[in-house]
């Protein structure tokens, strides 16, 4: 079989990877063409249409100002899509770019399998109508995902949260404290990390609430976990004179060896769930972008910890004075045993609920089967 797939963001191109290593488990003759980054393109042993570094903009008016861009690795990926007709047309997230060319490939009569689809559940329900319309059987990664789009008329398989595929794996081969310490040049003090975000935007929005907030720690040293997307000059620049430390492409061996954790909302607030770090939940975006936003989003929670887990686990804060309420709520975290205690049985249900490792190559043997 061949295989198109399209991820547009740092987080599409790791799972995109792993469900491409599935698929040539499934189907050793596989081939790929796809829009990804550099994980994708180790599995696919080719290089992308396109990286996606270069279609990694957040915000309404972020994207507009890169249209024409957009514009220009639309066209070409349809016609990289043309060019190879493959047997199904994957896509990963990423739902403004993947919901058109979901478009294009199914008027082109190619099947449409849709991997982590847009979370409309939250915002824009309006995209049911393309997904019903264009996407052939959505995989989704949420448990409380099935019943939404079932409710909606929607095919759908569910098969766990891949997360727990690299959760497990980084398991089995992680550093002891000593040495993730010595390795980076760290004292020997309980840490707090800080998980920014993985796009600029968000760091540059994020990163400074969350370094206004670290001063009332002494007894502890902060950590950034830089993000591999990111150019370093940005830190820099942030922490210059902070005293806070970072560490690259060593997310999962900080959160592995943290005390607790301020984290922009995304993927991150599971991961540091499944790392069973107490965290406090955060998000901030341009004032205009907020308020846009606060007329389309309709859900009670915007942690993915808390959507999973159905009512308030981990303390969300949201756009306004977020120093004192970072700081407030990191104290308790650290100082509160059993504050921390009860996030952590919460987290341990959740731990139950995204399912057993094993996702990735379960959800390719469901496309296979389904080809």
């Amino acid at each position: 079989m061949n295989y198109f797939l399209i991820a547009g963001e740092a987080s599409g191109d790791l799972h995109a990877s792993n469900l491409m290593r599935g698929l040539k488990e499934e189907d050793p003759g596989a081939g790929f063409a796809f829009v990804g980054g550099d994980r994708m393109a180790a599995v696919a042993g080719v290089e992308p249409v396109h990286h996606f570094r270069d279609m990694n903009f957040m915000g309404f008016f972020d994207v507009v100002r890169h249209l024409g861009r957009l514009r220009r690795i639309m066209k070409r990926t349809k016609n990289a899509v043309v060019a190879t007709m493959p047997d199904v047309l994957i896509l990963v997230d990423y739902a403004g770019f993947n919901l058109r060319m979901a478009r294009f490939a199914s008027k082109k009569g190619i099947r449409v399998f849709y991997y982590i689809p847009p979370k409309v559940w939250a915002w824009r329900k309006g995209r049911l109508r393309d997904l019903k319309k264009y996407v052939d059987r959505l995989f989704v990664i949420f448990p409380f995902e099935v019943s939404f789009f079932q409710e909606h008329g929607m095919e759908v398989v569910y098969e766990g949260n891949p997360l727990t595929d690299i959760f497990g794996t980084f398991r089995s081969s992680v550093r002891t404290r000593e040495t993730f310490l010595a390795d980076n040049e760290l004292p020997d003090k309980p840490i707090v990390a800080l998980l920014a975000g993985s796009r600029r935007q968000e760091i540059e929005a994020c990163l400074p609430e969350m370094i206004r907030a670290s001063g009332d720690f002494p007894d502890h040293q902060f950590v950034v976990a830089g993000a591999p997307s990111v150019e370093p000059a940005l830190y820099r620049e942030l922490l210059q004179e902070t005293g806070i430390a970072i560490v690259y492409d060593q997310t999962y061996d900080l959160l592995s060896h943290a005390r607790a954790a301020v984290v922009t909302s995304g993927t991150a607030t599971l991961e540091t769930a499944l790392f069973d770090v107490p965290q406090v939940v955060i998000y901030k975006t341009g004032k205009l972008t907020y308020r846009i936003g606060k007329l389309f989003v309709n859900f009670r929670f915007f942690s993915l910890v808390n959507l999973i887990f159905g009512r308030e686990l981990v303390k969300e804060l949201l756009q306004h004075d977020l120093e004192q309420r970072i700081r407030m709520e990191l104290r308790r975290i650290i100082d509160d045993k059993a504050y921390r205690l009860q996030m952590r049985k919460g987290y341990a249900k959740i731990r139950e609920m995204v399912g057993e490792p094993g996702a990735s190559r379960r959800i390719a043997g469901r496309m296979n089967k389904l080809m």
